[in-house]
């Protein structure tokens, strides 16, 4: 009773609120330039293979950086790493707008501000997912309500994104820069005045012990963990090579232009959003239900993705697609952070997690370029090869994740 008392007083509205702040203004600030990209190909004169290139370079940052921010959160505390990450996500926004504003040729400095932005990134985002486990110490029923708040948060993000960064634009068209900058100014001041993280009563684990902790986590878990790793790669470079696609598609082909295709975009985004929340509300923590969900939206994504390409010049049954595979998507990520979240220990936890992390940025760096490549010759051909791919990871799931296994070591640690 005493432990559950103590973590309501530290796990305020307010501190939830600020936790969920920081996947809001990291998808922000990346999601929210992808509808802003034709624009920039026509202001800064790039090609649509380098305009891909604005998003991936932030993830890119975040992929290698982010594991060791996650160790770092697990020897120095995860607000310690999380203000100045966010300070460093601030300035990037700041170098990549100014750039636009005030040079002939700012492609160089935009990467540059968003690699920074990425490695901003990396440590402030994934960090959140085990500060909520340890929020909820031993609680993973409210464990898994709150990291389907803060999936939903991230969902939300994407559902802002093309509408905010289509609007900011129609003012000015570098403005989603400076956005990110403003954004990531008010995290910071709700993660310094609201996060109270509970004190830590054992001393920090030295790098050796450490190294030999995650090893042996790996070697113990790490065919499940391999199977959640694999999923999240493929659900964002699902996502973000479908948003980066249909992007394109909409003002190339549609027609549909500024605002109203930041609208249009936020349709699948929105209905992502709301199967993140309900699932995160539902699934209650039980590890045989989150293995279901994961089977059943493999199925859903694998079936719906293939359907992408060939309602290309149908606008009504495109969003229908992309609006399937969106509520696919939106339904997973809450079942994979929870998974990981509730059966990791405390001591690699947030390294873990920040290598899950590292691994969805895999996905959201591969999606644009991909598509960038394949989406004039070959669509669909890779919509089908992506098919294929998500009932590959259905049979993993079905080897790898075993129900009685994970439960019997969680219980024996």
């Amino acid at each position: 009773m005493e432990k559950t008392d103590q973590s309501e007083n530290i796990v305020s509205k307010w501190c939830i609120i600020s936790l969920a702040s920081i996947p809001l203004v990291m998808t922000l600030g990346n999601s929210m330039l992808i509808p802003v990209l034709p624009v920039l190909e026509e202001k800064v004169g790039i090609s649509s293979f380098q305009s891909s290139m604005i998003i991936t370079s932030y993830s890119v940052a975040a992929i290698f950086l982010i594991p060791v921010a996650g160790y770092l959160s697990d020897r120095f505390g995860r607000k310690m790493i999380i203000l100045p990450s966010l300070i460093l996500a601030l300035i990037g926004g700041l170098i990549a707008g100014f750039a636009s504003w005030k040079m002939d040729n700012p492609f160089t400095w935009i990467i540059i501000g968003r690699i920074l932005q990425g490695v901003g990134a990396s440590g402030a985002m994934p960090i959140v997912l085990p500060l909520v486990g340890d929020l909820f110490k031993g609680d993973d029923e409210k464990t898994s309500s709150t990291l389907g708040i803060i999936e939903t948060s991230n969902t939300f993000g994407k559902v802002l994104s093309p509408i905010l960064g289509s609007a900011f634009a129609a003012l000015l068209w570098f403005l989603p820069f400076f956005s990110i900058s403003i954004f990531s100014l008010i995290s910071i001041a709700l993660i310094f005045f609201f996060v109270k993280v509970p004190k830590e009563e054992d001393e920090p684990v030295k790098l050796k012990d450490f190294l030999r902790n995650i090893k042996k986590t790996f070697k113990q878990e790490g065919k499940w963990l391999f199977s959640v790793f694999l999923n999240g790669i493929f659900v964002m470079f699902i996502l973000f090579g479908v948003l980066f696609f249909l992007s394109e598609n909409l003002e190339k082909v549609h027609h549909i232009k500024g605002i109203k295709k930041g609208f249009v975009l936020a349709i699948p985004l929105l209905l992502l959003c709301i199967a993140s929340f309900i699932t995160g509300r539902k699934m209650k923590g039980e590890l045989s239900t989150i293995k279901k969900l994961m089977v059943f939206c493999l199925i859903i994504v694998s079936a719906s993705v293939v359907f992408v390409g060939f309602t290309k010049e149908k606008l009504i049954l495109l969003l229908v697609v992309t609006s399937i595979v969106g509520i696919a998507i939106g339904a997973i990520l809450p079942v994979l952070d929870a998974i990981i979240t509730e059966n990791i220990q405390k001591e690699e936890r947030g390294t873990v997690s920040s290598f899950y992390s590292s691994a969805r940025f895999i996905g959201v760096a591969a999606g644009p370029p991909v598509m960038s490549l394949v989406m004039t010759d070959y669509l669909n051909v890779t919509y089908i090869a992506s098919s294929v791919l998500g009932l590959v990871l259905l049979f993993i799931v079905f080897k790898c994740v075993k129900v009685d296994e994970i439960d019997q070591k969680k219980n024996s640690a």
